[in-house]
């Protein structure tokens, strides 16, 4: 098979699709790879690293997609790379067709073979392709929320950690998931009062096993909730609904009754967000404020670790990417039913059922067409 890999033009995007070493893996394997020139160049590996490897360097993104079979990148195209998808490519990406119907109706009009990352699941039900990025941006969160309660930033002037004789910080994380667990860690770590709410009681009693005292576990219900808001200095949404859009369990009306200089780091904002104020930022221009409220909603958190994120990733994305390029995407798929759940668009037909109905699209079963 014919893969290749473009730069992506998402505006303050530094990742990568593929790393030299992927490139080494996919060659040892039979396949040729084409890298567009520069395309490392955001996560520090040069055109040199790649063409080591083995890997035609083009110039041009166009002849990447012209030539190749599959194409793997990092985020979801572009408008301005819509006209260059050819029918019947695979395309293996992140997607977030849920919050993003121009996408979707582009691909479904091209007969693109779309496999999107964050909705592929393993033998236990699990997110593998997602889950990396879910640990970065986890991570983030609480780092760039405790950058933003700065003074300097827009907060309200208070140190996560507070001091001796100062009180700490208080942390909600909304969401006891991956990007939830690893905001905890991050959180706990700087020393700050963290409360995590969730719905599943099982997640809470794993979480409360794991953090013990050092963290407050709460059921989710929509007085607790609020109660939990007011009393926040930052709050982490880190809620995920698998295909579909976030639900808004956050709303205008409680910000008025947040503290003035408090900070919501939405996570969830790839999905649509779990704020009903939340609208996709950049890296460059990061926050908002709505009443009082500083909201931090970079729909690309992890590119800002480019390098880490890209190592990441593509430590979880190689292995269904081989076996794509190794037996074509309908034997693959019908290999392993945990790489079918990832196929969201084939032969002009929306396959995923939670991002059709977010969408408002007609669902077709994928068993019907491979």
């Amino acid at each position: 098979m014919k893969i290749g890999c473009v730069s992506e033009i998402k505006r303050h995007e530094y990742r990568v699709g593929m790393t030299p070493d992927n490139v080494h893996t996919y060659r040892a394997d039979g396949h040729e790879v084409y890298i567009q020139k520069g395309a490392g160049e955001g996560s520090s590996f040069s055109d040199e690293d790649y063409a080591r490897q083995g890997a035609i360097m083009v110039p041009d993104a166009g002849e990447v997609w012209r030539t190749c079979d599959m194409i793997i990148k990092v985020k979801e195209p572009l408008e301005e790379e819509y006209d260059l998808i050819k029918k019947d490519q695979i395309l293996y990406t992140y997607l977030h067709l849920a919050a993003d119907k121009k996408l979707a109706q582009a691909l479904l009009k091209n007969n693109v073979k779309a496999v999107a990352f964050e909705t592929v699941r393993d033998s236990r039900g699990a997110l593998p392709l997602l889950r990396p990025m879910s640990e970065v941006a986890g991570r983030l969160s609480v780092l760039e929320g405790a950058k933003y309660l700065e003074r300097p930033m827009g907060g309200m002037g208070m140190l996560l950690s507070g001091v001796p004789g100062v009180p700490k910080a208080r942390v909600l994380i909304v969401g006891g998931g991956v990007v939830g667990t690893n905001a905890c860690k991050i959180a706990c770590g700087l020393g700050a009062d963290v409360t995590v709410i969730d719905n599943n009681a099982d997640r809470l009693v794993y979480l409360d096993d794991i953090f013990g005292s050092r963290i407050q576990t709460l059921y989710s219900q929509e007085a607790v909730l609020e109660k939990a808001l007011y009393e926040a200095d930052l709050v982490i949404g880190a809620v995920l609904i698998p295909g579909a859009t976030t639900p808004k369990l956050i709303k205008k009306k409680h910000l008025a009754q947040m503290k003035k200089g408090s900070v919501i780091v939405d996570v969830a904002v790839d999905q649509g967000g779990c704020c009903e104020t939340t609208r996709p930022t950049y890296h460059d221009d990061p926050v908002f404020t709505v009443d009082g409220v500083v909201h931090y909603c970079v729909a690309n958190m992890p590119g800002a670790v480019a390098r880490t994120s890209t190592i990441a990733l593509s430590n979880a994305t190689i292995s269904y990417g081989l076996l794509i390029a190794r037996k074509g995407l309908e034997w693959a798929a019908k290999d392993d039913s945990g790489l079918a759940r990832g196929i969201n668009c084939y032969q002009g037909k929306m396959t995923c059922r939670e991002a059709a109905a977010s969408l408002g699209l007609l669902y077709t079963p994928l068993e019907g067409l491979i």
